[in-house]
């Protein structure tokens, strides 16, 4: 059997709750910048959490053509965003005798809930025939990774993930595997989520899953915090250009990281509970070092779940410590859902990017509002300031609702 084909990162689009840009985010999560605020796109002051990190100061008619915007969600609008900033990074131009050889996969957990909403309230108040022609594209999952196909008339591998909270960290893995089995060149690969909505905010609350912490949004997210209370909801996107070696060095690219493991599992064993013991998360963990051949005491820093929820927290804490070891107790983690809140589906396309940039500076960004661990939390969570670490390799986590879970482990770039 052929070895698996080198597969690198040479683009990064993200946009979340603290800034509209690769490089606004990063600064901004070096700088441990919260972007949790009291809930805009709603009146969210009947509902027990009114609080979330909203992607601010967004203009989608700066990515999306006037006649074309109600013909997607914001979910897409998010995604082309992020699309269009790791396209213009990377410097790729597609070419028609290219197109069939690029690919795109791109996740969302829930799609376009913004339009569910608006078109069932068409159709109570004035009946089916309010409902528009263009509601189920505009709100279906595959809809975002299909409108990037489009404008980058990318003719390949053109598919999206739906799996809870690993939505994203799944298409980024899977686009990584179809690269290596030699199925495409170059992929777009990452997520989006805008769930801010009336449905979206009630439903996690009425599972009291979300915080409460309304009078100090920015303080609300505290990830192996003693005084969490629950998740912060987010949105925005993040999409990794991933390449095949030799074709990014043909073409001259600046590589920014290398795609080195990715590993899944289930915990088959509730429906938004973690295992017990870590169980999940510890087999996604070994199974990512596994694909990647390396041992685990050379990951230098874990790019965390961490959502701020009690037994989430807790339970990644003990798959870290199974899954590591004693180098548990010296590789660098952070939660950077501390600042972004959790993007859902968009999550781990997003802290993908987070976690490439980090290898490329060799900074880890901080979990803030880190002020009194939790007993059962006690590793080195990088608390509320950004640090300098040398680290050749990084992993990042993802775990959804259904016991689903997907870990990236990448490598810093040396040409040598």
């Amino acid at each position: 059997m052929p070895l698996a084909r080198r597969v690198v990162v040479t683009g990064v689009g993200l946009i979340c709750g603290v800034g509209n840009t690769s490089p606004e985010v990063w600064s901004n999560l070096l700088a441990g910048k919260s972007g949790v605020a009291r809930i805009t796109h709603f009146d969210p002051s009947q509902f027990a959490s009114q609080i979330a990190a909203e992607v601010k100061n967004f203009d989608p008619l700066q990515f999306v053509e006037k006649k074309e915007l109600k013909k997607m969600g914001r979910f897409i609008h998010l995604a082309l965003a992020a699309s269009d900033e790791a396209m213009r990074m990377s410097g790729l131009q597609i070419t028609p005798e290219m197109a069939p050889r690029v690919g795109v996969h791109i996740g969302s957990g829930i799609g376009g809930f913004d339009v569910i909403e608006r078109e069932h309230s068409n159709l109570l108040t004035g009946g089916p025939r309010r409902i528009s022609p263009f509601f189920i594209p505009a709100a279906i999952v595959n809809l975002a990774a299909g409108h990037v196909s489009i404008r980058y008339n990318a003719k390949g591998p053109n598919e999206a993930t739906c799996t809870a909270c690993t939505s994203s960290a799944h298409s980024v893995g899977d686009a990584f595997k179809i690269i290596a089995r030699c199925d495409a060149e170059v992929m777009i690969a990452g997520g989006s989520e805008a769930a801010i909505t009336p449905m979206g905010v009630g439903g996690f609350a009425a599972l009291r899953a979300l915080s409460t912490r309304n009078d100090e949004p920015e303080k609300a997210s505290r990830p192996w915090d003693a005084g969490r209370d629950g998740f912060i909801i987010g949105e925005g996107a993040g999409v990794l250009i991933l390449e095949e070696l030799e074709f990014a060095r043909r073409r001259g690219a600046k590589i920014l990281a290398e795609v080195v493991g990715y590993g899944m599992s289930a915990d088959a064993y509730h429906i938004t509970q973690p295992a017990e013991n870590g169980d999940g998360a510890y087999r996604v963990m070994l199974n990512t070092l596994a694909d990647a051949k390396i041992p685990a005491e050379q990951v230098g820093y874990i790019n965390a779940h961490g959502t701020s929820t009690d037994i989430g927290d807790r339970l990644e804490t003990v798959a870290i410590k199974r899954a590591f070891g004693e180098h548990a107790n010296k590789v660098a983690i952070s939660s950077t859902k501390s600042m972004t809140g959790h993007l859902l589906g968009g999550a781990g396309g997003l802290e993908a990017g987070i976690t490439v940039l980090a290898l490329r500076d060799q900074k880890v960004p901080p979990t803030i509002n880190l002020e009194n661990p939790d007993p059962e939390c006690d590793l080195d969570y990088v608390p509320n300031k950004a640090r300098s670490v040398h680290m050749d390799f990084a992993m990042s986590n993802s775990f959804g609702f259904g016991g689903t879970n997907g870990a990236l482990l990448f490598r810093r770039w040396n040409e040598s």
